[in-house]
C-alpha cells in the first residue's frame, strides 16, 4: 500500500506550488544589513523618501498610463467610448496605477466588479501587499484574500458561470509559482546608499560643513583625568554652544588644560557626490530607466536624449504596458469574446523617428504596389 506520493500519482494534479518568504509582501530574499527588509519599509525609503526612485517609477508608470489603446468591439461587445472608460477606471487611473505596482511590488490585482446585470462596470486595482492567494489541494489559486482595516474579503477566482473576479498581472519570479518579483528588492542597497550619502551631507552641512574635532586635556600631571561631572558639563556646553550650523565660526573660550585639536576629512573622504551618482544610476538601472533621462552626470550610455527615450519606451514603457493590456483584454474577453486590446503605437511621440524610418523603406519599395504598402503600414487597401 502506497502511503507517501499517492497526490502526485493522480492525472491532472500539478506538483505543490511553492512560495518563498522574505522582503516584498512576504515574497522574495531577505536582504542585509540596515535595509529596510518589508514592503512597506522600502516604499518609504525608495518611492516616498528617494528622489531618484520616485522618478523612475513615475516616468514608467505614468508613460504606459498615457498610451492609446485601439478597441476593436465585436457584435456582442460594447462602443469602444464604453471600454475606454472601463480601461480609465474610476477614482484612480487604472493603467499608470498597475504599472506601478509592477514595477515596486511585481503583482497587481484588478478587481472586475460587476452591475446588476452581470456586466463589468469598473476595474479598481487592489493595493498588492494587502492581496494573498488561497491555493487548493492541489496548489492551484482558488481564491484571492483582502485584508484592509481588520476585515477580510474572498474574491473567488472565477464566477460559477468562469467568468473571472479578478485579473492578477504579475513579473516573472524565478522561486516562486504564484507571485510575482518586483524592482524594489534589488534597488533597496542603491537606495539605502543613496539615503545614507544624503543624510551624511545634511549632518555635515548643519555643521557648517566643517569636520569635528576634539578637546583634549592635559592638565599637565600624568595619569589625571576630568571627573564625572566636569565631564558631563564640557559635554553639555559643548553641544548646546558651539555645536550646530547656528554656531558656526563661534569662538571657543576653554579653561585651563584643555586644547582644542581639529580633525580633517580627506578629499576622498569627502567625495560624497560620486558616491550618489553611482548609486543613482544602480536606481535607474533596476527600474529600467536611462539614468540620462533622470539628469544624472557621468553617463554616455546614449548618444543623445532622444536615443535614450526611444529606449526607455522600446525595453521599458512598451513591455510593462503591453502586458497589462493583454492582461485585462484577456479577462474581459469571458464577457465579449470579440474584444481586442491593442497600443497605437503611433500616437507614441518618442517613436516618430522608428515611423519616419519605416514609411521611407516602404516608400522607396518599388517591387510593392499600393495595396500592399498600405498593408505593412497598418492601413485599409485603397476603395476600388
Amino acid at each position: 500500500m502506497r502511503l507517501f506520493g499517492w497526490k502526485a500519482a493522480r492525472s491532472g494534479v500539478r506538483p505543490v506550488l511553492t512560495r518563498t518568504f522574505g522582503v516584498i509582501g512576504g515574497i522574495g530574499a531577505p536582504t542585509g544589513g540596515d535595509w529596510p527588509s518589508g514592503y512597506e519599509a522600502q516604499v518609504r525609503a525608495a518611492y516616498l523618501g528617494n528622489a531618484v526612485a520616485q522618478r523612475a517609477v513615475r516616468i514608467v508608470a505614468e508613460g504606459a498610463g498615457g498610451v492609446t489603446i485601439d478597441v476593436t468591439a465585436g457584435g456582442a461587445a460594447p462602443d469602444d467610448v464604453s471600454v475606454a472608460k472601463l480601461l480609465a477606471g474610476m477614482g484612480q487611473p487604472l493603467i499608470e496605477t498597475v504599472a506601478a505596482q509592477l514595477l515596486l511590488h511585481g503583482n497587481a490585482f484588478v478587481q472586475i466588479l460587476p452591475d446588476a446585470d452581470g456586466m463589468p462596470a469598473m476595474l479598481f486595482a487592489l493595493r498588492p501587499e494587502r492581496v494573498t492567494i488561497d491555493p487548493d489541494a492541489t496548489g492551484w489559486p482558488a481564491a484571492y484574500v483582502y485584508r484592509a482595516a481588520g476585515q477580510a474579503l474572498r474574491i473567488p477566482v472565477a464566477a460559477p458561470d468562469g467568468r473571472p473576479g479578478l485579473v492578477h498581472i504579475r513579473t516573472m519570479h524565478p522561486l516562486d509559482d504564484q507571485y510575482g518579483l518586483g524592482c524594489l528588492g534589488a534597488a533597496s542597497g542603491p537606495v539605502a546608499i543613496h539615503n545614507a550619502a544624503t543624510r551624511w551631507n545634511k549632518a555635515l552641512l548643519d555643521n557648517a560643513a566643517r569636520p569635528s574635532g576634539a578637546l583634549v586635556y592635559d592638565p599637565g600631571e600624568p595619569g589625571a583625568t576630568l571627573s564625572p561631572d566636569q565631564f558631563a558639563r564640557l559635554k553639555t556646553e559643548m553641544e548646546a554652544g558651539f555645536a550646530g550650523s547656528g554656531n558656526a565660526g563661534r569662538p571657543m573660550l576653554l579653561e585651563g588644560g584643555l586644547k582644542w585639536q581639529a580633525l580633517s576629512l580627506t578629499p576622498a573622504d569627502m567625495d560624497f557626490i560620486n558616491l550618489k551618482a553611482a548609486a543613482a544610476r544602480e536606481i535607474a538601472l533596476a527600474f529600467g530607466v536611462p539614468p540620462m533621462l533622470l539628469g544624472l552626470p557621468g553617463d554616455n550610455t546614449y548618444a543623445n536624449y532622444s536615443e535614450a527615450n526611444r529606449a526607455l519606451w522600446r525595453l521599458t514603457i512598451l513591455p510593462l504596458a503591453g502586458k497589462i493590456v493583454a492582461a485585462l483584454g484577456t479577462a474581459l474577453a469571458a464577457w465579449w469574446p470579440d474584444l481586442t486590446l491593442a497600443i497605437d503605437l503611433d500616437a507614441i511621440p518618442a517613436l516618430a523617428a522608428d515611423r519616419t524610418a519605416l514609411w521611407s523603406q516602404v516608400s522607396a519599395a518599388d517591387f510593392l504596389s499600393d495595396d500592399e504598402k498600405r498593408a505593412m503600414l497598418g492601413f485599409a487597401p485603397k476603395a476600388a
